[in-house]
């Protein structure tokens, strides 16, 4: 694996070996063991979107391992294309650093990033996938349900780029996810081909109550993403029905509940499910950390 870009371009003993190694890392961190695996190791963290929990988990791996992650905000760069050609920019980056993490609009940025710079590259988000955050998703599942195969995940919301990498990820490591989205927000064919390729594993449903029976995991992100603000009283009354609450919560009771962050709380999900005793969303946080370090551990080490 020389780069980080989709959960779909990785196998299952890629996946499975990057798991392993988050939970080894989390531990000899628990316990202040962690070795300077990356020490001399330089990393690019371009950021065309602002961020907390990426910015401050990649940054901090970083420093754990002994290596430097150098901040590159968004007035530093602009939209990535547009100030100077993507191929230009990835050249450079390859001669002053060990690797990219790159947060951006289009998922083709990352594409070329990979494609010119001779560093690993790793997504951070793009608006086509979000792969880190997924595979955090898996190692909090598994602490918190034991083996991921055979699980079932509930995804309540809009088909975006969370929903597409969870949906690979469950492919990969054998889980069965519902999808339940409004009309004109549902995950796109091409991703659900792709997740069932192998097996059936990804459903999609119009309605939430459906889509949690039976589930172990409930999933929700935010309505109105980045650049999508202009659509904020739209997209409010599109999904109406579509909330995580007491009421859906009643037909899966203890199912765990999961967010990516940051939560429109009274939107999305109430701030009564995401305080519940079942909530791991703050577990989740924290394992952005843990995953991005056994990533970076093993693309820059």
């Amino acid at each position: 694996m020389k780069h980080f870009l989709c959960i779909n371009d990785c196998t299952v003993s890629e996946l499975e070996a990057l798991l392993t190694l988050s939970a080894e890392l989390k531990a000899q961190d628990k316990n202040h063991t962690l070795v300077k695996t990356l020490d001399g190791k330089v990393l690019a963290m371009v950021f065309e979107k602002a961020s907390l929990r990426t910015r401050m988990s990649f940054q901090i791996a970083m420093a754990d391992l002994g290596g430097l992650g150098m901040y590159l905000k968004p007035e530093d760069i602009g939209i990535m294309g547009q100030r100077e050609p993507i191929k230009d920019m990835a050249r450079v980056f390859g001669r002053y650093v060990h690797g990219i993490m790159a947060r951006t609009f289009a998922h083709q940025t990352l594409i070329e990033l990979a494609e010119y710079a001779g560093v690993p590259v790793i997504n951070a988000l793009s608006d086509w996938s979000h792969p880190c955050q997924a595979m955090a998703d898996m190692l909090t599942i598994r602490e918190h349900l034991g083996d991921l195969a055979g699980l079932k995940l509930a995804f309540i919301g809009d088909g975006n780029n969370v929903a597409r990498s969870l949906a690979f990820a469950c492919s990969k490591f054998g889980m069965h996810m519902t999808l339940a989205s409004p009309s004109g927000y549902t995950l796109d064919a091409d991703t659900v081909s792709l997740a069932n390729e192998s097996r059936d594993c990804v459903t999609l449903l119009d309605d939430p109550v459906e889509a949690v029976q039976g589930a172990q995991v409930i999933y929700t992100d935010t309505w109105i993403s980045m650049g999508q603000e202009e659509e904020a009283r739209s997209r409010i009354q599109d999904f109406e029905g579509f909330q995580v609450n007491a009421d859906l919560i009643r037909h899966a009771p203890e199912a765990r509940i999961m967010h990516c962050l940051p939560a429109h709380r009274g939107h999305e999900i109430t701030d009564e499910v995401a305080e519940s005793k079942y909530s791991v969303i703050f577990d989740q946080a924290e394992n952005r950390l843990h995953f991005q370090r056994a990533l970076l551990a093993r693309l820059l080490g």
